[in-house]
């Protein structure tokens, strides 16, 4: 789809990481209990979203990256993990609207789920989206009708996004009046949990052969 893809410092700083994607000072995402510290301004990323401030800084519109990587958070259980991948995608030009990014999803959702799988957006809150969304696959198990897996909704969450805020782009030095743009965000770990019945994400770190084994790239 002309992506280009970005890898970013998996040890950023706070301005990268946090300041520069719009998330204030007093934010609970900057919590210790959320973020790994190594010093007062180093961290381990949290996400990969801070490449997309790389890139605009450097590069000016026409943009469409993917950030993927590994990112960092304090948090594990079953379906949660210390260090997970993520991927983080970017495009950013004029006259670029909601129905875009909608559009984007759609095709990435049949690509990995199914053709007959459809995506909704709900209202949701990132700092550095605005409007924010969070993004639904309808169940791939059930075609929608209300499973297990789905928890009898019909929908599954597999990620977020939203229109890049404008004080982000502003930050870059690009114009929110001339430009405008969409990113979106997921856990590759998570995706691969949904789309094979994984239940623990342990299992996709341990290296144990029989579990690699049902699964052929």
């Amino acid at each position: 789809m002309g992506f280009e893809v970005f890898e970013g410092p998996e040890i950023e700083n706070d301005y990268y990481n946090f300041t520069a994607l719009n998330t204030p000072a007093d934010h609970p995402a900057r919590d210790m209990q959320d973020t790994f510290y190594l010093s007062p301004d180093l961290l381990l990323r949290t996400q990969t979203s801070a490449g997309q401030i790389r890139v605009m800084e450097k590069k000016k519109p026409p943009i469409k990256i993917l950030s993927p990587g590994k990112v960092f958070r304090s948090d594990d259980d079953a379906t949660h993990s210390p260090m997970f991948s993520q991927m983080e995608g970017l495009v950013v030009d004029t006259g670029i609207t909601l129905c875009d990014l909608k559009g984007m999803l759609d095709e990435f959702a049949r690509k990995v789920f199914g053709e007959n799988v459809k995506t909704r957006l709900r209202p949701s809150y990132f700092p550095f989206t605005e409007p924010s969304v969070e993004v639904d696959v309808s169940c791939f198990e059930c075609g929608g009708k209300g499973c297990r897996l789905c928890k009898g909704t019909g929908w599954i969450e597999v990620l977020g996004a939203g229109m890049v805020n404008r004080h982000v782009l502003e930050g870059c030095d690009i114009d929110p009046d001339v430009y405008t743009g969409f990113a979106f965000g997921m856990g590759i770990e998570r995706i691969a949990m949904l789309k094979y019945g994984i239940n623990n994400m342990k299992l996709l770190f341990e290296g144990d052969t029989r579990f690699l084994k049902q699964f052929k790239g």
